[in-house]
């Protein structure tokens, strides 16, 4: 027994200390720092988390070799809670990147941050383990992967090390409120190759906000479902808008996908389906109804 724990200690440490040479320390946000991860060494470029960063400029930047420098945002991907920042820095560490798809229920993990100028590990286990997953915000996950390494200081953007000693993901306390779960590497490299290319990652857009709502008796019947999505706004000039869409109108489905939960219709918004034309379902003062509406894509980050 002590052979074995002496054994696994030793990998434990060398896996932190090889780990830690790609993690850096972000300061983006008043309340503290947060982590971020090496993606491309020579372009100085860092993946770490939307959520903590407050500003777009000007962040600090701690690197492994305790050096300080800036960073500005390349783009920023709220779906899945990614940026990427360019810092002002060259020739940095490049990790080796791992697939998720061999992780399994009950695998150790290593949580390796950076809140201060060192780094910092936390040793725990995989919790669950799913297939890909849907975010509240809209993002796409290629595989859900949740830990039970403790939310902390510097937690967010850190990298998620596997026992091989590779990067499994990033780890983000800001996807569903009080989880550590990490985003895939899988996921991570799609939305980087969008963030450089578009500054973001494009998604369909209706232009409505939509709340679940169940329909009258006298509908259940007719419509098929006990639940739909009734329209509480609508934006001027939107797809919607321009599809007749109204205040009101209860959503029942979209090309056949019954929609009971807002997060059944972002599902249904992917990037691949800007341009394209969709058959929605709706009920209108207690009639049947059904609208064509061009998907369209959101302008700006937000």
């Amino acid at each position: 027994m002590g052979a074995a724990m002496s054994s696994l200690s030793q990998e434990l440490a060398e896996a932190v200390e090889v780990a830690g040479r790609h993690v850096v320390r972000i300061e983006g946000r008043r309340r503290g720092p947060s982590s971020g991860i090496v993606w491309g060494g020579a372009e100085g470029l860092v993946v770490t988390t939307h959520h903590v960063l407050e500003r777009d400029e000007g962040i600090g930047v701690g690197l492994p070799d305790g050096t300080v420098t800036t960073a500005k945002v390349v783009g920023r991907d709220p779906g899945t809670d990614l940026a990427l920042l360019r810092v002002e820095a060259s020739g940095l560490a490049v990790p080796a990147w791992g697939e998720a798809d061999s992780v399994r229920v009950g695998f150790l993990a290593l949580a390796i941050s950076r809140p201060g100028r060192s780094a910092r590990a936390r040793l725990g286990i995989v919790s669950a383990v799913g297939e890909a997953w849907r975010t509240p915000a809209g993002g796409r996950l290629d595989r859900y992967v949740e830990t039970d390494l403790g939310i902390e200081i510097g937690f967010s953007g850190s990298a998620l090390v596997g026992a091989n000693g590779h990067v499994l993901g990033l780890n983000t306390a800001g996807l569903m409120r009080g989880t550590s779960l990490a985003v895939p590497a899988a996921t991570v490299r799609r939305v980087v190759d969008s963030l450089l290319a578009h500054g973001e990652v494009p998604r369909g857009y209706l232009g409505i906000g939509t709340y679940p709502v169940e329909l009258p008796a006298s509908l259940h019947e007719t419509a098929g479902q006990a639940a739909a999505l009734l329209v509480v706004s609508v934006q001027p000039g939107s797809a919607a808008a321009t599809a007749g869409i109204v205040l009101g109108d209860a959503l029942l489905a979209m090309d056949g996908h019954r929609l009971t939960h807002p997060r059944q219709l972002l599902a249904l918004l992917d990037e691949d389906r800007i341009g394209k034309e969709a058959v929605v379902r709706i009920v209108r003062a207690g009639e049947l109804r059904e609208v064509h509406i061009t998907i369209g894509t959101r302008q700006g980050r937000g």
